[in-house]
């Protein structure tokens, strides 16, 4: 075959590769929701129409990490310096529910003003890819990520380190980092023990494994509730929900409800309340 032969050839052949390969990403369409999920595997931003939250009023015991994460969040949406925020703790303590309520808060108080983009622990490696896309929007950010951590192996927390801070790119001014994690240092202890007890520098062999929390500028600490804040959790539900249940009733029955699940937390208060208003054959709607 000739060169003249061969030429129309190639390009039918590269006609039919373009058909068969996948379309490449849209653009991020960040106006069509105020809240999206990132599919690694698709590379694009999955709108949410409804967010699974739980209103900021109802989230009891942890006034503090509610108005310091909510003022650091105003400020990012107003466009001024903020930080990074890990939240971390006792598992059940409102970490995520309160990332997504000051969320929700902001943009009631101001239309438009955050989109939260969640991505997921397995997904981080794709996080410079993410990052991508939302530097091409003029919206402000909040990236969430859920149950953050590593164990074992995992070199992930690496190229995360160098997305937050200390990278040649960093951080895109317009986006912000919020995770929760149960470990302080989202490693577990016997995984920076190992490297303690191995490593020919123990010292600078831990400093590599913990600087990864070292990112983020704003630490939050949840912990167990005691049984007034735990009565209280349930005290919202019941007057959000307007559900017709005697106090002394349901309070007797919440102290069992904590026994046998051994913790009092703002999730075991959701659901012994799930549970009440089953048992009442009520449903859950909130008051207007």
């Amino acid at each position: 075959m000739t060169k003249q032969d061969l030429g129309p050839v190639l390009a039918r052949i590269a006609e039919a590769l373009e058909r068969l390969s996948p379309a490449a990403p849209d653009a991020v369409g960040i106006e069509a929701a105020d809240a999206f999920v990132w599919q690694a595997d698709r590379q694009c931003l999955e709108p949410v129409p409804a967010v699974n939250r739980v209103e900021i009023g109802l989230l009891k015991g942890i006034d503090f990490q509610r108005d310091t994460l909510q003022e650091n969040t105003r400020r990012f949406a107003d466009g001024l310096p903020a930080n990074n925020a890990l939240l971390w703790g006792a598992r059940g303590s409102g970490k995520s529910s309160l990332v997504k309520a000051v969320h929700a808060a902001i943009n009631a108080a101001q239309p438009g003003a955050l989109v939260l983009v969640e991505i997921h622990r397995e997904d981080i490696p794709s996080l410079p890819v993410l990052l991508a896309h939302l530097r091409r929007t003029a919206r402000r950010c909040i990236l969430f990520c859920d149950d953050l951590s590593f164990d074992g192996d995992d070199a992930s927390y690496k190229s995360l380190k160098a997305v937050l801070e200390g990278g040649i790119e960093g951080r895109p001014d317009n986006v912000l980092f919020y995770a929760t994690s149960n470990r302080r240092h989202l490693m577990p202890r016997d995984m920076i023990e190992n490297e303690r007890s191995t490593a020919i520098n123990p010292a600078e062999a831990v400093e590599e494994k913990v600087s990864l929390s070292d990112r983020f500028g704003l630490w939050l600490g949840f912990h167990n509730c005691d049984q007034d804040t735990y009565f209280a959790m349930i005290a919202g539900y019941v007057e959000a929900y307007g559900l017709k249940a005697d106090e002394a009733e349901w309070k007797a029955a919440a102290v069992e409800w904590a026994v046998t699940r051994g913790a009092r937390s703002g999730r075991v208060a959701w659901q012994f309340f799930q549970d009440l208003a089953g048992r009442l054959g009520q449903t859950l709607t909130p008051k207007s």
